[in-house]
């Protein structure tokens, strides 16, 4: 009975090259996931007879589904050129909100539900 073709592999360049197709798998794999498109992982062994014993030059390849780059989103201008903003929508006056309240934040106590009073600035 012959013995798995994994321990064969698990010889090829001293392990290295089961590692690299390990890492190409694995890669192909978490690709088709994100991209949902279908990938590929061919391993190759070629075998020739050299002097009395069997030569196999390994080789792996992918084919990796790539990731289709995202579009940018331009409004065209009457003159003709893009630009990011609407020119048919209004802009709106946003500010940086104070870091501050400008009135003190009242406490409430958690047993009564009293409201009390915020204690003055720089009082100790």
């Amino acid at each position: 009975m012959p013995k798995p073709i994994t321990d064969t592999l698990r010889l090829l360049q001293g392990g290295l090259f089961v590692e690299q197709c390990s890492e190409l798998f694995a890669q192909v794999i978490r690709q088709v996931d994100e991209t949902g498109k279908a990938g590929k992982l061919t391993i190759t062994l070629d075998l020739k007879k050299v002097s009395g014993a069997i030569g196999v030059l390994a080789k792996v390849t992918d084919k990796t589904p790539e990731k289709a780059p995202d579009s940018e989103l331009f409004y065209a201008t009457v003159e003709g050129n893009l630009s990011r903003d609407n020119p048919n929508q209004r802009k709106l006056d946003l500010r940086v909100a104070d870091a501050q309240p400008k009135q003190p934040v009242r406490q409430v106590d958690p047993e009564t539900g009293e409201i009390r009073q915020p204690a003055a600035q720089g009082a100790a």
